[in-house]
């Protein structure tokens, strides 16, 4: 079954929107990307956070590829953005095989998609191998948004900056902090690094651990303009 075509999405190079000077739960709703990427997560689990997206008002709704129809269909005609990961949570495998999940998730309807950074490239300083696996998955991705996860929990500061300056230059949109699958979670100190070194037109996205409205804004605050979280419901809702 085709999914249901939705609303024309902003444009990839659109601004990212900005974090507001104030915070109360229900302001948080348009930052949030309601995200379920556990392995048992069934059909039922996926239009049950696609209408929790829709009702919340929610920019966005993460899945595996595998349930990506499943979403697309359960938002129908909302203007909720369907999100899937590429390389999902390790990274460790070929630009090529990025390039062509990144291909089968834009003709099941995805507009952005979250890949994992080659990890192990950027730690044996192999920059062109890492840059090249971005790249593959911007040139697939055919003008769909592209977030680059750095897993900042793994990585050094230096690797951090490197990192971002790597899929500023390889044509991201996003930078992302965690997959939430490994070590670390989403830190004010990382976002506002991450902020400082791609600047204000691209976007950073934070994820992993944000389980309370508190963090939520305050990693706002320091840079992020978007929160990936399974918890997006208990912080619009406390």
């Amino acid at each position: 079954m085709s999914p249901k075509p939705l609303p024309k999405l902003a444009a990839a190079d659109e601004k990212p929107l900005s974090a507001p000077a104030s915070f109360s739960p229900l302001s948080l709703s348009p930052f949030i990307e309601h995200t379920l990427l556990k392995a048992d997560a069934s059909k039922a689990d996926i239009i049950r956070l696609a209408h929790e997206a829709v009702e919340h008002g929610f920019v966005g709704a993460c899945v595996n590829l595998f349930h990506l129809e499943t979403l697309r269909n359960a938002l129908g005609n909302s203007p909720v953005k369907a999100v899937t990961v590429i390389g999902f949570p390790l990274g460790a495998t070929l630009p090529e095989v990025k390039a062509f999940e990144t291909r089968e998730a834009t003709k099941r309807g995805a507009h952005e998609v979250d890949m994992v950074l080659n990890i192990g490239a950027l730690k044996a300083g192999d920059h062109a191998w890492a840059r090249q696996d971005i790249e593959a998955v911007v040139k697939a991705a055919q003008g769909a948004q592209v977030k680059v996860i750095l897993e900042t929990g793994l990585l050094t500061e230096a690797e951090k900056e490197a990192a971002c300056q790597l899929a500023k230059s390889a044509g991201a949109h996003f930078v992302k902090t965690c997959t939430g699958f490994s070590a670390g979670k989403a830190t004010e100190a990382d976002v506002a690094l991450m902020r400082r070194v791609v600047g204000s037109h691209m976007g950073v996205k934070a994820s992993g651990g944000i389980s309370t409205a508190e963090a939520a804004a305050a990693l706002l605050r320091a840079g992020a303009c978007r929160l990936g979280t399974s918890a997006g419901v208990q912080l619009v809702c406390p």
